[in-house]
């Protein structure tokens, strides 16, 4: 078997070099020749393994013109945009489709046959007064077994004509909706100085259906579409400010979704109870305030527009008015356990979107709110030299959306990666975003990096080379793009880090240099979290009960010491030790493997940067098996 992959490998390979050297001998754009130099330069100069770059390029009919930061507030420059097709031109395009489309049927077939035999509990549960799953499971998996066959002939000829293209292939695709310019950048800085950036991590396991089944989730492209719709709802609701009239006030608030009036909202099927929503037409709400004078309070709402235009400022600390309303603080970060997305989230990264269909699906329902979209990011098959050995059969899970144009973007493929973590490309996306101007009309820029570690436990040192790796290539990669005429404004680093800071058994990542380059708001140090924090890893047998299956019951389980521990993954021991978990005095808080992470040593001298709340979000309950978490962050900057 091994002889016969190990073939199988190199006669793609083969044909890979031989596609290369035709296409090389082609006729090229001198745009893309360009692109390719500074790809192979830029490699060099990296010298790390893995390295897909690319540069930001402008689309106009059939010309593509290179984007330089300086010629973005040009007047009568045109607007800029990623190009969206991962190919270099419609005959690959094309080919690749009709390769895809031959293989398809067979793939379909082939997952159906599997789904048909795993079932989840919630499907278990409700087929136990059916007495006809064994008649299903045998007719079922009988009929979708002969169509794979008749199909899979097929589907090797459209593998033949799929898998070279890959070798030429760019590492993601990209969506941009149209909208202004001034609409895509952050007015605050500019205007007050100082301004809120939102940012949120959601690992959705978005994988085919038949493997999605194995974590206990079903109905991939059905989640898909629930997952998209619960997002936008809580993204574009109106944007809430509330002023304190009080000596003792802390400025712009954004207040917790406890203290607005809720109503129904559409949930996905595999959820019996339907949950309850802030009523975003709410007009007014008032909040009681201890103090020797009487607040006045006002709300405002923001269109559903862009917030950036608006100038977002935040609170130092929660007052005590908002502390008996859902937003809790211990010590220095205001924290909360909520039941929607925070509204206007600026960058959102999703992981384990493996599933191009389902990728499409979420790019459809949040491209109103995010107009720059990155997806279907990675390689797939046999990728070229210098570059990760194995065959990919996934791509790497990640989902960008911002909005923020992006300036410049590269990925990253981790070579290391071992068992069934190798089939998928997994790695780091690095993004460079424009922000806007600050009073001195310099240019604004942030820096967005999400990743997707290598996931088996007991293979914490894979992960920590892995985490080597990340924390060279960003260094690399900002050196490389950043301009002597910018000011960054923001360095953050999240995504599913699959370890925690509470198991014995991640000793190795918790004592991981990469926590000294970049602060986490939720940890006390190596393997202590904060006393508030909660995991984020869901049980999977557990994920149908009554007590996670609705954003408001979810959230009362996760604030409940007692039942948090039923529902939350305990951590794990170290090999050959018994656990003791938690320390006494101590409380249960389980696996945090979701991170959103900032640094303060890349950013602008000119920039302090404080955390305003953190956020764990139980919106997506019953659609995934981790708690979505979102980190506010304020930017001040010295005039």
């Amino acid at each position: 078997m091994c002889s016969t992959v190990t073939a199988i490998c190199d006669c793609l390979y083969c044909v890979y070099n031989i596609v290369s050297l035709a296409y090389q001998h082609g006729t090229r754009c001198p745009h893309l020749k360009k692109l390719e130099m500074v790809s192979r330069k830029h490699s060099e100069h990296v010298g790390q393994v893995g390295l897909v770059s690319l540069r930001a390029i402008l689309s106009s009919g059939e010309e593509r013109n290179e984007v330089t930061p300086d010629s973005v507030f040009s007047e009568g420059s045109c607007r800029m945009a990623l190009q969206t097709s991962p190919f270099p031109n419609r005959c690959a395009a094309a080919t690749h489709a009709t390769g895809w489309a031959l293989i398809l049927p067979c793939f379909w077939f082939l997952d159906r046959l599997i789904a048909v035999c795993k079932s989840t509990t919630l499907e278990r549960k409700r087929e136990r007064t059916c007495s006809l799953r064994p008649l299903k499971v045998f007719f079922g998996s009988i009929t979708f077994f002969l169509l794979f066959l008749v199909t899979a002939p097929i589907a090797l000829l459209g593998f033949l004509l799929w898998a070279p293209l890959q070798a030429c292939r760019r590492p993601f695709c990209y969506h941009r909706e149209s909208a202004s310019l001034q609409n895509e950048t952050h007015r605050g800085l500019e205007l007050e100085g100082t301004a809120s950036f939102i940012f949120a991590s959601a690992n959705l396991c978005l994988l085919p259906d038949s493997l999605a089944r194995f974590n206990n989730l079903c109905h991939t492209q059905q989640r898909a579409a629930a997952i998209g719709e619960c997002i936008a709802q809580g993204v574009g609701r109106p944007n809430v400010r509330i002023f304190i009239d009080s000596p003792s006030s802390c400025g712009t608030l954004s207040p917790s979704n406890s203290v607005l009036p809720a109503s129904n909202t559409i949930t996905y099927g595999a959820t019996d109870k339907q949950a309850s929503v802030p009523n975003s037409n709410s007009d007014v709400v008032y909040i009681p305030f201890e103090d020797t004078k009487e607040p006045s309070a006002s709300i405002q709402h923001n269109s559903n527009q862009n917030s950036n235009q608006q100038g977002r400022t935040g609170q130092r600390s929660a007052p005590r008015a908002l502390l008996s309303q859902g937003l809790g603080q211990l010590g220095d970060v205001p924290w909360e356990v909520s039941t929607m997305f925070p509204s206007h989230v600026d960058i959102l990264c999703l992981e384990e979107v493996f599933d191009k269909r389902a990728a499409q699906k979420l790019t459809r329902a949040l491209s109103p709110l995010f107009a720059h979209i990155l997806y279907d990011i990675g390689g797939y098959a046999c990728q070229p030299p210098c570059s990760c050995s194995s065959f990919k059969f996934f791509n790497s899970g990640l989902f960008l959306a911002s909005r923020f144009p992006f300036v410049e973007a590269e990925y990253y493929c981790f070579p290391n990666s071992r068992g069934e973590d190798a089939l998928a490309a997994k790695g780091l996306l690095a993004a460079k975003v424009l922000i806007g101007k600050n009073v001195k009309q310099q240019k604004l820029v942030g820096y967005f990096n999400c990743i997707h570690l290598h996931a088996p436990e007991g293979e914490g040192a894979i992960r920590c080379e892995q985490l080597n790796m990340v924390t060279n290539w960003i260094g690399n990669f900002q050196a490389a793009t950043r301009q002597p005429d910018e000011e960054v404004v923001f360095d953050v680093l999240c995504g599913d880090f699959n370890f925690d800071n509470c198991s014995p058994d991640d000793t190795l990542e918790q004592n991981h240099g990469l926590f000294e380059e970049y602060k986490d708001p939720c940890r006390a140090g190596p393997g202590k979290e904060k006393p508030w924090v909660i995991g984020t890893l869901l049980e999977q047998p557990t994920l149908y009960d009554d007590a996670v299956n609705t954003p408001e019951n979810l959230q009362r389980t996760l604030e409940n010491d007692m039942l948090r521990k039923r529902y939350i993954c305990p951590p794990v021991p170290a090999a050959g030790s018994p656990l003791v978990y938690p320390e006494t005095d101590q409380p249960w808080i389980g696996r945090r493997i979701d991170y959103i992470l900032f640094r303060e040593k890349s950013i602008s001298k000119h920039c302090q940067t404080e955390v305003e709340e953190v956020s764990f979000i139980t919106q997506l309950a019953g659609l995934t098996d981790h708690i979505p978490v979102s980190l506010r962050l304020n930017v001040r900057m010295d005039s």
